[in-house]
């Protein structure tokens, strides 16, 4: 099979044996996947990941330990735990300390036309979704995971550091509460796609404390060690900053002012993949107005340097 891998310093397309299922898992042809920050991120050093990148996608079962997935097409919760400690008995195995993570740690990814999973990190498509809304199941369950964590009220008031694809759809799911919910951005194409769907948006060159105030909430999605500064800048006293930026580097801060404030700083990573389907199957949200492009894995470096251009919002591969 064709497979996009990463050898820690350069993508190179190559022929690989398809891999096997395992006793517990599935094996599934992938039909659609999506180029995220973090993929971008990893070919600078994050993570230090060898191995076949991806983890955004949709694709259909071939083989399964469960034969009521077979032929069905299906998304998969990347996180892959040990299955036995504290985390994984209580369904939080993105936070197994053993765990790999499709593309990303230790488990070969989606840029591929085969991949493996667990079959209990599984889950269904309707079928009223297409293959363009189901690969964005990841990165909405990224975005919903942040409603789990921090309670929003309707007069709140919120706001997005980043322009990029999850700050889009974190958008598409905040503003579902009623709060206020503001976007930083910094370029003027994104700011319009974000001003179609009904945002309000501020550049960030051009934000100061005194316009815009301060807020209860700022989400740092903004995949930049500057968007930390902005953040923290930009929270109320007794405030919550969630953070979703990943990045390879070291960020260093002053914790003074968190302290002075009283700020609150939440982490948020991966979430629970059925509240994403379910705001997707009742089109809650539409992310497929993201989709910039789409590429053959034989065009890989047209479609990864399309990914890196600021005003491209979602990139994907047609496997």
């Amino acid at each position: 099979m064709k497979a996009l891998y990463f050898n820690g310093s350069s993508l190179e397309l190559r022929e690989t044996p398809i891999p096997e299922a395992g006793e517990d898992g599935s094996l599934i042809k992938v039909l659609m996947a999506g180029i995220c920050r973090t993929d971008l991120e990893i070919l600078k050093g994050y993570m230090n990941f060898v191995g076949v990148l991806g983890h955004e996608f949709v694709g259909k079962v071939v083989e399964s330990s469960d034969s009521s997935f077979l032929g069905k097409r299906v998304v998969g919760e990347i996180n892959a735990g040990c299955g036995h400690c504290d985390f994984c008995r209580k369904g939080l195995n993105r936070h197994c300390e053993n765990r790999k993570v499709l593309g990303i740690a230790g488990l070969n990814g989606a840029f591929a036309e085969y991949l493996t999973l667990p079959t209990s990190n599984l889950c269904l498509v309707p079928d009223s979704l297409s293959n363009q809304s189901a690969v964005f199941v990841e990165p909405m369950a990224a975005a919903t995971e942040i409603l789990e964590q921090i309670h929003v009220l309707p007069d709140s008031r919120i706001l997005i550091v980043g322009d990029g694809r999850l700050s889009f759809l974190i958008f598409l799911v905040l503003r579902l509460t009623g709060a206020s919910v503001t976007v930083l951005s910094k370029h003027t194409a994104k700011k319009e796609k974000f001003e179609r769907i009904g945002a309000k948006v501020v550049i960030s060159d051009e934000v100061s404390q005194k316009a815009i105030g301060k807020f209860d909430f700022v989400v740092e999605a903004s995949g930049s060690p500057s968007g930390w500064s902005l953040a923290s800048s930009l929270v109320k006293p007794r405030g919550v900053m969630v953070l979703k930026s990943t990045y390879h580097g070291d960020l260093q801060f002053n914790t003074a002012m968190l302290v002075i404030n009283e700020i609150s700083v939440v982490g948020s990573r991966c979430g629970r993949f059925e509240p994403a389907l379910r705001l997707l199957e009742r089109g809650l949200v539409d992310p497929t107005v993201l989709i910039s492009d789409s590429f053959s894995l034989d065009d890989y470096s047209a479609a990864f340097r399309r990914a890196t251009d600021g005003n491209t919002f979602k990139t994907l591969f047609r496997i």
